[in-house]
C-alpha cells in the first residue's frame, strides 16, 4: 500500500513545502505596500473563498477525465500565482495572484481522492494518516527555509523558491504519478446525483461533522500566533521554531502511534478519540502562561490531528460512491475553506476583547459539538442486539 501512494506522498511533500515557505512571509510582504490589517485579512479570506467555489468543481472535474490531470492544472496555476508574487509591483497584481492560485488549487482533495482510489477500504485510515504526515513535513521545513532566503535576499526569494518547488512537483506528477481512474470504471455522477448522495445518511452526516470540527480548527489556526504571543511572549523567530516543533510531533505521531490506533480500533472510535483530545486541548487553554502549561494543549491537539482527520476522511471516502468521490471529497474541501474564511476573525476577536483564556472558546465549542456527533453516529453504527448487558449499562 505505501508503495502505491508513494508517488502522491512525494507530491503532496513538495507542494505543502512550497505553499507553507509563503505562508508566514505573506502579510509582511503585503504590508510593504502600505495594507492595512483589514487587507491583510482579506487577502486571506479571497483566496480561501476562491478555494472554496472551486474546490467542488475541480473534485467533479476529477471524477470525469481523471485525477493526474486535475493536479497538473491545479500546479500550473500555483506556479502561475507564486511568480506574479515574486514580480509583484502593486497590491492589485499580489491579488490577482492569489485568486489564480485559489482558482485553480484543487490539490488536496484531489489528493485525497486519489489515495482512496489506489487504497483498499480497511487500510485507507492508514494511508490517509500518511498523506497528513506528508503534509506536516512540509509545514516543518517550509518556514525555516524561507525565513532563511527572506533575510539573505529579500521577499522575491522565497517566492520564487516556492514557485520553483512547485514546478519541481509538475514535473514529478508528469513523469511518476500514474492515472488512478481507469477508462472501465463507472460514469461520473451528474450533479443532480451527487445533491442526492448529499443526503445519503452514510455522506451528509460526516460531511456535517468534517465541518464542524474544521471550524474548530480554522479558529485555532487563526488565532494560535497571537496566542502565543500574547500568553508566552514569543518573538516571530520563536514562534516559527515552535511551529516546526509541532509539525515534527505530528510527523512522528501521523507514521506511528495514530495509524496503529486507527487500524486496531476503527475509523468511527478513532475519529472519536481524537476529536476527544482536541476538546482537552482547547479547554485547556485558560491555564496557558508558560511553555510548560502549553504543552499539554500542543501534544494533545497534535494526537488529535493525528487521528481524527484521517479517520473522518477514511469514513467519507467509505460512505461516497465510487464515482462521485472526487466531488464529495471537493465539497469536504470547500467547507474547510468556508471555514478559513469565517472563523480566524471569531477567535481572534474574542482574544482581543477578553484575552488569552477565551483564545480557545470558539474551537471548543465546535469540537464538542463534532465529538457529540460522533458519538451518536457510533452509537447509531452499533447493532443494538450485538450488545451484552454490560455494553449497554458501560454506554
Amino acid at each position: 500500500m505505501f508503495a502505491r501512494i508513494l508517488p502522491i506522498l512525494g507530491v503532496t511533500f513538495i507542494d505543502i513545502l512550497g505553499f507553507s515557505i509563503l505562508l508566514p512571509i505573506l502579510p509582511y510582504f503585503v504590508k510593504t505596500f502600505g495594507a492595512s490589517d483589514f487587507v491583510v485579512g482579506l487577502l486571506f479570506s479571497t483566496f480561501a473563498g476562491c478555494q472554496f467555489l472551486a474546490g467542488p468543481i475541480w473534485g467533479n472535474i476529477s471524477d470525469r477525465i481523471g485525477r493526474k490531470k486535475v493536479l497538473i492544472v491545479s500546479q500550473i496555476g500555483a506556479s502561475i500565482g507564486w511568480y506574479m508574487l515574486a514580480f509583484a509591483h502593486t497590491i492589485g497584481v499580489v491579488f490577482l495572484a492569489r485568486i489564480i492560485e485559489g482558482v485553480s488549487g484543487g490539490n488536496l482533495s484531489v489528493t485525497q481522492a486519489y489515495v482512496a482510489d489506489l487504497v483498499e477500504p480497511k487500510q485507507r485510515g492508514r494511508a490517509f494518516s500518511y498523506v497528513g504526515a506528508s503534509f506536516s513535513a512540509g509545514i516543518v521545513f517550509g518556514p525555516v527555509l524561507g525565513g532563511v532566503l527572506l533575510e539573505r535576499y529579500g521577499f522575491a526569494a522565497p517566492f520564487l523558491a516556492a514557485a520553483t518547488l512547485q514546478v519541481i512537483t509538475l514535473i514529478v506528477t508528469i513523469v511518476m504519478l500514474p492515472e488512478s481512474r481507469g477508462a472501465t470504471e463507472s460514469q461520473p455522477a451528474t450533479f443532480g446525483q451527487i445533491r442526492l448522495s448529499l443526503a445519503d445518511p452514510k455522506v451528509g452526516p460526516v460531511l456535517l461533522q468534517m465541518w464542524a470540527f474544521s471550524l474548530a480548527l480554522y479558529a485555532w489556526f487563526g488565532v494560535f500566533a497571537l496566542l502565543i504571543k500574547a500568553a508566552l511572549g514569543f518573538t516571530a523567530s520563536q514562534a516559527s521554531f515552535f511551529f516546526a516543533s509541532f509539525g515534527l510531533l505530528s510527523v512522528i505521531l501521523q507514521l506511528g502511534p495514530g495509524p496503529r490506533l486507527i487500524d486496531r480500533s476503527g475509523d468511527r472510535l478513532s475519529s472519536n478519540i481524537g476529536i476527544a483530545c482536541a476538546v482537552v486541548a482547547f479547554l485547556l487553554v485558560p491555564t496557558i502562561h508558560s511553555l510548560a502549561t502549553m504543552i499539554p494543549t500542543m501534544v494533545l491537539f497534535a494526537v488529535g490531528m493525528a487521528v481524527a482527520r484521517p479517520a473522518l476522511s477514511s469514513i467519507l471516502t467509505a460512505g461516497a460512491p465510487e464515482n462521485q468521490r472526487g466531488t464529495i471529497l471537493g465539497v469536504s474541501s470547500a467547507l474547510d475553506n468556508l471555514s478559513g474564511v469565517t472563523m480566524p476573525p471569531l477567535s481572534t476577536g474574542l482574544l482581543g476583547a477578553f484575552g488569552t483564556p477565551w483564545a480557545g472558546a470558539v474551537s471548543s465549542f465546535f469540537s464538542v459539538i463534532a465529538l457529540v456527533m460522533g458519538i451518536f453516529a457510533q452509537r447509531k453504527s452499533e447493532p443494538a442486539l450485538a450488545k451484552t448487558p454490560l455494553e449497554a449499562v458501560a454506554k
